[in-house]
């Protein structure tokens, strides 16, 4: 399949949605600057791979966690609805040149795991998958660290660290989210290529999990 990287904006676009975003920056520590940043690289990966739109990967990719809701908040399901909204908003105020407005919004919209909404296009499907590759392997594990010291949770249960007979609470143990989201990813993953590397960087939690068994046991 040929790719449509043909036709990139200019590149004083990514410049200004950097710009954006570092204004606006969140206090999230597992969405923050560089974490877009890693989601635009796989997006571009990904995209050059599938024969994507760039012209609307970019920009989504760029602007798909415009808002961030906290994940204790009740509202944490629309925030990539909310993101959606801000992003046409700047889109429209700064004068994006290249329309597919719609098309960027539903990708934005179809990125979250929590939203639960299907991605109806390749960009879409490209943009989900891009994200949640940063959920995966060495970067996700880190940030799924990072994000429990955050909100004060501990490790893991020491009766039963790795979920082998009780439920997975991710809410109180840091460990659980591998159980409750991480390792569930691959299943979810859209396109030929990212299903690949979600496989890849799978295989290193799972690696990661024996290791710590291990260590702890």
């Amino acid at each position: 399949m040929s790719s449509k990287l043909t036709s990139i904006p200019d590149s004083s676009w990514q410049v200004r949605f950097s710009s954006l975003l570092r204004e606006h920056a969140t206090k999230d520590a597992a969405h923050d600057l560089e974490h877009i940043r890693r989601v635009v690289t796989n997006a571009q990966r990904i995209s050059l791979a599938e024969g994507a739109d760039w012209l609307v990967v970019m920009p989504a990719a760029w602007l798909h966690d415009c808002v961030v809701i906290p994940k204790t908040s009740p509202d944490r399901k629309r925030a990539s609805v909310l993101a959606a909204q801000q992003a046409i908003a700047w889109l429209v105020k700064y004068e994006w040149p290249h329309g597919k407005l719609d098309e960027i919004s539903h990708a934005i919209e179809a990125h979250s795991f929590t939203a639960g909404i299907p991605p109806r296009t390749l960009e879409a499907q490209v943009l989900q998958d891009a994200d949640r590759l940063d959920a995966l392997g060495a970067v996700g594990l880190s940030r799924t660290l990072m994000l429990g010291g955050e909100l004060q949770r501990v490790l893991y249960d020491p009766a039963d660290p790795f979920c082998q007979t009780r439920k997975p609470n991710d809410s109180v143990f840091t460990l659980d989210h591998l159980y409750c989201k991480l390792l569930t990813l691959e299943a979810t993953m859209q396109t030929p290529t990212g299903k690949r590397e979600a496989r890849q960087r799978t295989e290193f939690l799972q690696q990661f999990l024996k290791q710590l068994q291990d260590e702890i046991t």
